[in-house]
């Protein structure tokens, strides 16, 4: 007998309907799983012949065969296990009642036939909600609120396999997962306060820039003067993230299988910090089996580089694209994958080897040293930095300073007015930012007036400026005019963000 089974496959972090079939017939007894089956899905036939019969039901002791539709495409991951054990008991008319055509199993199943969370649930139910006549989403309990969050289906919890062969029956009620409304979840990183940098306000200032825009950041200075800590104050002052965000962010962290039953949705910005010697699989993504890195992980939130030269240079050069196109492309043999790689980048390092170049402590390295290091960071990778900040070292007498500086509860009023200002301005372009403008947007918004026309030509020739840098400075400035509420880019706006691309020449000496 033939029965089939609706479920869905996660290519990248998109989603993809697959149509499990079942057929039993006469012959020796063999349970076959074809339809391009990773070892994970041909794994299930263990998994599946011991929860039939520690569910209570008897395992068909025939030839089974199961195809996975379309038989073309690659399919992973072990949460086909559901739908492959009620397509057996279909068949062998163990159940009698096949679920409707709108209806999909997703799951993986224990050897006493419990159901396990499985990772990719919320980008399947996305994915279903795109059908205006509605679908049935049968889902782990464990899973059943991440996949609640999009709305316009009907989620369908399950803890065992009998349990879901007896709501097919019509014998038990399952009440279904309420939709849980996003609106106003999103909220701050619990932080640290910006007051407890002591010394350092040049610092806050040009953060407190970087985050009301999302510019990219490279802090350059001596070790202790607080480069570590303004960074993981920063995701503090980002406001809170909204229901596009959340469910942006948690769909890469679906995918990874990063969440849990206790935290199924991502409310606060991310801020990763990967270690020096991560590969770049880890960072940019990748591996055998494709999974999200951490600058996807990063979505809508901090990426932080500490000691940035130290990391192997390929990985850092493999920045250069996803900070230009905010995507990353990982490509197969079986299939090409696109992850989102929106992210601030914070990056630190000192200026040379032993980190005292420039302070009033001496410096031990040599010249040659000091240029070795430098040249870790290229200039192409250097020049997607929209801010280059130098923290110098700490006096004793900004420590022993009892006054208050600018604190995160300031900054982050100050940025929610700017935020404001560019919602306002992109209101045709939903989640644009001032470091997200093209040429188009640089052209319309960020027009110089004589006085900041001249000045910009100025810096441009004396500063052998790329065309990639005199557009950052502009929209850098731009992002300085709405912390100021002004309408148009003025002269000390822009002197402002050419001060902050002038460390390169100063270290580099291009």
């Amino acid at each position: 007998m033939l029965a089939s089974v609706n479920t869905l496959v996660l290519a990248g972090i998109n989603a993809l309907p697959v149509k499990v079939e079942v057929d039993i017939h006469s012959g020796l007894p063999a349970f076959d799983v074809v339809g391009l089956a990773s070892v994970a899905i041909k794994e299930a036939r263990e998994r599946v012949r011991a929860a039939v019969k520690n569910s209570g039901y008897e395992f068909p002791n025939r030839r089974i065969t199961v195809n996975l539709a379309p038989a073309d495409l690659k399919k992973e991951g072990s949460h086909f296990d559901l739908a492959i054990a009620i397509g057996i008991l279909l068949a062998s008319s163990q159940l009698n009642t096949s679920p409707p055509d709108n209806t999909y199993l997703a799951g993986e199943l224990s050897l006493d036939g419990t159901l396990r969370p499985v990772p990719g649930i919320l980008s399947m139910s996305l994915k279903l909600s795109q059908d205006p006549a509605g679908s049935i989403f049968m889902v782990p309990t464990a899973n059943s609120l991440e996949a609640a969050v999009t709305g316009g289906i009907t989620i369908i919890p399950v803890t065992s396999l009998k349990q879901a062969g007896e709501y097919l029956e019509g014998d038990r009620t399952i009440t279904p997962t309420a939709t849980v409304s996003l609106d106003n979840l999103g909220s701050q990183r619990e932080s640290h306060d910006f007051a407890e940098v002591r010394g350092q306000e040049t610092a806050k200032r040009a953060l407190l820039t970087a985050a009301a825009g999302m510019h990219n950041v490279l802090m350059i200075g001596p070790p202790g003067g607080g480069k570590t800590m303004l960074a993981r104050r920063f995701p503090g002052i980002l406001p809170p993230m909204s229901r596009d965000e959340i469910l942006e962010t948690t769909r890469i962290y679906s995918v990874a299988n990063l969440l849990s039953a206790d935290q199924p949705l991502i409310l606060t910005r991310p801020f990763r910090s990967p270690h020096k010697n991560a590969s770049s699989a880890s960072i940019i993504g990748g591996g055998k089996i494709p999974r999200p890195g951490e600058i996807s992980l990063a979505l809508n939130g901090v990426l932080f580089l500490d000691e940035m030269p130290e990391f192997n240079r390929d990985v850092l050069e493999a920045l250069r694209q996803p900070l230009e196109d905010r995507a990353v492309t990982v490509a197969r043999a079986q299939a090409t994958y696109t992850y989102p790689a929106s992210f601030c980048l914070i990056a630190s390092m000192n200026p040379c080897q032993c980190g005292l170049l420039g302070s009033d402590l001496e410096c031990r390295c040599t010249p040659l040293q000091v240029q070795r290091y430098l040249n870790r960071v290229s200039g192409p990778l250097l020049d997607r930095m929209d801010i280059h900040l130098e923290v110098p070292r700490i006096h004793y007498e900004d420590l022993t300073d009892n006054s208050t500086g600018l604190s995160t509860a300031m900054m982050r009023e100050a940025i929610v007015r700017a935020r404001e200002v560019q919602a306002e301005r992109f209101n045709h372009l939903p989640g644009m930012l001032n470091s997200k403008m093209g040429p188009k947007e640089i052209k319309q918004f960020c027009q110089l007036d004589a006085r900041a026309d001249t000045m910009m030509k100025m810096a441009f020739k004396h500063l052998r400026m790329s065309a990639r840098a005199y557009d950052r400075v502009l929209k850098v400035a731009r992002t300085i005019a709405d912390l100021e509420q002004s309408e148009r880019v003025q002269a000390h706006h822009l002197a402002e963000a050419i001060q902050y691309r002038s460390l390169d020449r100063k270290y580099w000496r291009h």
